[in-house]
């Protein structure tokens, strides 16, 4: 085989690992499906933070009340967002750390919920917001609707 060819041939090999070495990077790397309203900031600025804490983030920009609905969460845990991730139910902006600890630990529970919108946690911490920083509770809610403090930011 001619020197010409042998490279050519090596070159196609490494072209066609290309993809797989693209979707590698995303190995271990929790996916969470997102539905939320095509115009809201704060949500988008929660996708951000979970994307910088490591997470693959699919979203939807519909259907936030319905997927809350469809998926058992109780609406007095309401936010502007739904996701799901690792069979989890995540309600409002809750804190990427928490999500971690939740697929870490496992606990028998439909997810995590913030409810309403608290100003400093995550995509609710904008520089429009002067670095105010409400208290506020990660609840841990049962698929019966009960609810118990996971993590509180004080």
């Amino acid at each position: 085989m001619n020197t010409t060819r042998r490279t050519l041939l090596n070159l196609l090999g490494l072209a066609a690992l290309l993809p797989l070495g693209a979707c590698a990077g995303n190995i271990g790397k929790p996916m969470v499906e997102v539905w939320k309203s095509p115009t809201c900031g704060c949500c988008k600025d929660w996708v951000a933070h979970m994307e910088a804490n490591g997470f693959i983030v699919k979203t939807f920009d519909t259907g936030n009340n319905d997927m809350r609905a469809r998926l058992g969460m109780p609406v007095e845990f309401g936010s502007c967002h739904t996701a799901r991730v690792g069979g989890y139910v995540l309600e409002g902006h809750v804190p990427a750390s928490d999500v971690r600890h939740l697929l870490t630990e496992k606990p028998k529970a439909l997810g995590l919920a913030v409810p309403a919108m608290p100003i400093g946690s995550p995509g609710m911490d904008g520089p429009e917001y002067k670095g105010r920083k409400d208290p506020y509770d990660v609840l841990l809610v049962q698929r019966d609707g009960a609810a118990s403090i996971y993590r509180s930011y004080r």
